[in-house]
């Protein structure tokens, strides 16, 4: 294979004659490709990966320097043997496989499964691009080069460390819980993210506080008004202090107070506050914003994307690729891309609105990291344009990424600020607006929380002029928990914390979803009674596998391979031997343990055998060992010994329909209490309502009573 790697690329400006085979993934691509390339050039695609590991089998020689067995992936024997006659009527084969890691290691595989480096009389190289346009494909054949080798080892070590991770832990999932589960390496840190954050959360106090508004009337206008917000006390020495006030009684002494004080500014100041555009997209802050703006979940914002990228039908021009690639984390745009998004800002907006550095010529080297943002390929090409030519949710997230990307290239959004201090005794009151004043890249793109304020301060409003309390507004609130992980945040905290690439955040959160281990309601993420044991156990006998940090420092060390400074074998070397350790440790520790299929005292009414736990989709229910002849099943409803405050009946834990679990009594419908943490049997002595459990401490469920006190040891055990 070596010399398939190593071939030189001048022949590539020669012989324009000879017949070529261009390569590439999808063969959605291949319409688009080809009419970019004219009679010589025939192109394919090879659907995707053409090798693997085998399914049956571990596949990688653990007793020999860690070989990977790869074989022809079943059903891909005829795509080859098709792909092999177009080879033999090719002088010249382009691979032009995606461009990153995954597609280069598929360029490595056609070579191997298409015997491509035993044949002399072939030249191969290896071509890629960031966007299917005329320019970027046949500027890649300018620069064809041979397989990049440390992107092929990035790639073979990720995807050997996720066999060896998945094929020894995930039997023993098996064997304790249910078939048809997974361990992965990424996967199981994400679990563990969402594990924890509901932890918090079912552990979060609330504390009570209050906020305190004003509303003062200036010249003795009832007509010119100032709402002032209370920030804190005034010293003896004229220093502020942050002051939050924590009941009614002292509001309320407060609210006395003032209504005998007088009220005056002591300060005004004037400022202009700008705000940067954004970056262009990434593959992460892609995924973000189209959750928020157009609640697409990850996997659909994926598969719009890559069609996007790939070429849709526009009426009137053919298949046209709208995007550049979708799997990136780089900002970075193109020269080509600049020049042409300044000539369209200066000529659709003027010379305000484009960015500075924009103006001048720019010239020296390009840059030269592979990738770049997710960009429109031709920014001519406005969203209007399009509202007929294709389907709707195509038409919104190509929206999304043209207005992001012109946004992008222009000059920052300017406000006029007001900030107001006013004083009353000992209280500060402080009060801020803003007033846009010149909008620059709002034009094209803004946010819910940018959206203009009016700046309703009066002109007449000098320092120490005297006002006139109207009114006094109190409101109490309590504090809140972390919210819980929605997709769009889950990408973003993984991408922070290291964990996972690109090519990986929707994959992953998809792979949980799909085995039930959380659930998604109103687009916020839960783990699932399923969920839960499967996390406990792997935290128990697996904490490397699920520590965020440990997943983060191996990304890293897959950087470096790709970059070329970490040999590969090195990497598996050093992680196989903790894990087959880890692996053995577990199995006989958990032979002790019984997580499923436990026998209880229901009888069951078919066959009278002794009815036993197993865990579904959505938790524990009753089954019949007896199955397949008898198959009985029914709900499990685990006691919790409390009585239901409101009827007296047996609360039990309960699961909702997607597998989220709470208590509930059994008298439900009846009975429609229902709590989200584990109700305690003690009823709230200062307001006798009912009591449930946040880790050690037990909280009265109802927060204007707020009372909290700490819980037995028993039930702080529970």
């Amino acid at each position: 294979m070596a010399a398939a790697t190593t071939r030189k690329t001048g022949a590539a400006k020669t012989a324009a004659r000879k017949k070529n085979l261009v390569i590439v993934e999808s063969p959605a691509k291949v319409k688009t490709i080809r009419k970019f390339l004219g009679p010589n050039y025939e192109v394919t695609a090879s659907q995707g990966h053409v090798r693997d590991l085998p399914k049956s089998r571990l596949g990688i020689d653990v007793e020999h320097d860690y070989e990977p067995k790869y074989i022809t992936i079943r059903g891909k024997g005829d795509l080859l043997a098709s792909l092999r006659k177009q080879v033999k009527k090719a002088d010249r084969i382009y691979l032009a496989t995606d461009p990153d890691r995954e597609g280069e290691a598929i360029s490595w595989h056609l070579i191997a499964a298409l015997r491509l480096d035993e044949m002399e009389d072939k030249e191969v190289y290896r071509i890629t691009f960031n966007e299917i346009t005329k320019n970027a494909v046949k500027e890649s054949l300018k620069n064809a080069r041979g397989i990049d080798m440390h992107l092929v080892d990035a790639q073979q070590t990720r995807r050997i460390l996720d066999r060896m991770v998945g094929y020894r832990i995930s039997p023993i999932l098996w064997a304790k819980v249910k078939r048809g589960l997974s361990a992965g390496r990424v996967q199981s840190a994400a679990l563990r993210m969402i594990a924890d954050r509901e932890e918090e959360i079912d552990a979060f106090i609330p504390e009570e506080y209050w906020t305190l508004d004003a509303k003062l009337s200036i010249d003795d206008s009832a007509k010119d008004t100032l709402t002032v917000h209370y920030y804190g006390r005034i010293g003896a020495d004229g220093t502020a202090e942050k002051y939050v006030p924590g009941s009614s009684e002292e509001i309320e002494a407060m609210r006395a107070k003032l209504a005998e004080a007088p009220f005056s500014v002591s300060e005004i100041r004037t400022s202009e506050r700008t705000r940067k555009s954004p970056l262009p997209f990434t593959t992460s802050t892609l995924q973000q914003e189209a959750s928020k703006q157009l609640n697409y979940t990850t996997q659909k914002t994926m598969r719009i994307a890559q069609q996007l990228y790939e070429g849709v039908e526009i009426k009137g021009r053919g298949t046209v690729a709208l995007i550049t690639y979708l799997r990136t984390d780089s900002t970075r745009v193109s020269e080509e891309a600049l020049a042409s998004s300044a000539a369209y800002i200066l000529e659709r907006y003027g010379e305000d609105y484009l960015q500075e550095q924009e103006k001048e010529s720019r010239s020296g080297a390009k840059i030269q990291d592979a990738h770049e943002a997710i960009r429109p390929t031709d920014i001519t090409l406005e969203p209007s344009q399009l509202k007929d030519a294709i389907p709707r949710d195509q038409l919104r997230l190509y929206q999304l990424i043209w207005k992001r990307f012109v946004a992008s290239r222009m000059n920052p959004a300017r406000y006029a600020v007001k900030q107001v201090r006013v004083q009353a005794a000992d209280a500060l009151f402080t009060a801020s607006m803003s007033r846009l004043v010149f909008d620059g890249y709002q034009s094209v793109y803004r946010t819910a929380e940018e959206e203009e304020q009016s700046d309703r301060l009066s002109g007449s409003l000098q320092e120490d002029s005297r006002l006139t309390l109207l009114d006094t507004e109190a409101k109490q609130h309590f504090t809140q928990p972390q919210p819980h992980y929605t997709e769009a945040s889950l990408v973003r905290a993984m991408e922070e914390q290291g964990i996972g690439r690109p090519s990986t955040y929707a994959p992953t959160i998809s792979t949980i979803l799909a085995r039930h281990y959380i659930t998604r309601e109103n687009r916020s993420l839960y783990i699932t009674e399923l969920g839960r044991v499967v996390n406990d156990m792997m935290r128990q006998a697996f904490p490397s596998i699920v520590d965020t940090r440990f997943t983060a420092n191996m990304e890293s060390l897959l950087d470096g391979i790709a970059e070329g400074s970490v040999r590969w074998k090195t990497v598996i070397e050093n992680f196989y031997p903790d894990l087959d350790e880890a692996v053995r440790e577990a199995e006989a520790d958990l032979e002790k343990v019984t997580v499923a299929d436990e026998e209880t005292e229901e009888i069951c009414e078919k066959c009278g055998r002794h009815m036993v736990i197993k865990y579904g989709p959505h938790g524990k229910f009753l089954a019949c060992p007896g199955f397949p002849e008898c198959q009985n099943a029914k709900p499990y409803y685990e006691k919790i010994g409390v009585a239901c405050p409101k009827c007296g009946k047996d609360l039990v834990v309960r699961m909702t329909k997607k597998g989220r679990r709470y208590y509930g009594c059994m008298g439900f419908p009846e009975c429609d209490f229902m709590a989200w943490q584990r109700p305690a049997a003690k009823k709230c002595p200062a307001c006798g309502g009912p009591m449930v459990i946040k880790g050690d401490t037990l909280v009265c469920m109802d927060n204007a009573c707020g009372h909290s006190e700490p819980a037995p040891a028993a039930e702080e055990k529970e």
